[in-house]
């Protein structure tokens, strides 16, 4: 049990494959979903400046005491077997705080005991390509591919500073992973999905681990309300900027099938 997504993943492609029924299960051709998500937020920042020094770098949540807050992320996937999907989330945080520590940030340095604020705008869109080789009327698997674009906006200010201490990073990842789900009657369904991968270039590194499980009551033939739990798990170097970024936690929202 030393990985709980790919257990998960497998239990629900065991039931799949199980049933001896070949009629397909996915009678909608779009569906599109609304979530909202409040994660727990883990942000590291750090730039060629800390790198030199051996330093861990910025722990954006623990300097300014950033806390769990609410997010919508709006999702589409338009056809059967073989899928386009599309998702986009944003997470912004803007807080103040007095610095606890001394620690230096691209080329600045802020002094523990001041006063400081920080705006983060970490942004994700995701292109997909989904097949479901297996489906049923228990049900599906499938494999994804997915191209995640990070964008990540921090900024750090003081007013002992003439200008804010910032970083503008665009992170494109690809990912490939699994996807099932397991219909439970007429009345819902459980879907699982990871993806992830993990590059390493002279001048690039790029890791996103993506797990997503959810159940679904559905209200009728086209309307379903969600429940589940998400974990984001990104790290990148471009340049001399390098992030270690997570989100994990519950979520709620609905979807529309046509």
């Amino acid at each position: 049990m030393r990985n709980p997504p790919i257990v998960l993943i497998l239990s629900l492609c065991t039931a799949v494959l199980a049933s001896p029924s070949p009629v397909s299960a996915q009678g909608h051709i779009a569906e599109i979903g609304l979530r909202f998500w409040k994660p727990t937020p883990e942000l590291v920042l750090k730039n060629g400046t800390l790198n030199g020094a051996g330093m861990n770098g910025v722990d954006l949540v623990q300097e300014f005491a950033l806390g769990d807050e609410r997010f919508r992320e709006f999702r589409v996937s338009l056809g059967r077997s073989h899928k386009l999907r599309v998702a986009h989330v944003t997470f912004e945080y803007l807080a103040d705080a007095t610095i606890q520590r001394t620690f230096t940030y691209r080329g600045r340095t802020f002094t523990g005991g001041a006063p400081a604020s920080t705006d983060v705008n970490w942004d994700i869109w995701t292109f997909g390509y989904e097949w479901d080789f297996v489906s049923r009327d228990a049900g599906f698997l499938g494999v994804v591919t997915n191209l995640h674009y990070n964008k990540v906006v921090a900024s750090i200010d003081s007013p002992a500073l003439s200008t804010a201490a910032t970083t503008d990073v665009k992170a494109p990842i690809p990912t490939v992973g699994v996807i099932a789900r397991g219909y439970l009657g007429s009345s819902g369904s459980i879907t699982a999905e990871f993806n992830g991968l993990r590059i390493t270039r002279d001048t690039f590194e790029g890791k996103f681990y993506d797990f997503d499980i959810y159940g679904t009551l559905h209200l009728g033939p086209n309307l379903g309300v969600q429940a589940g739990y998400r974990s984001v798990d990104v790290h990148y170097l471009v340049d001399d900027d390098v992030g270690d970024l997570k989100m994990k936690g519950p979520y709620f929202g609905g979807s529309l099938r046509f």
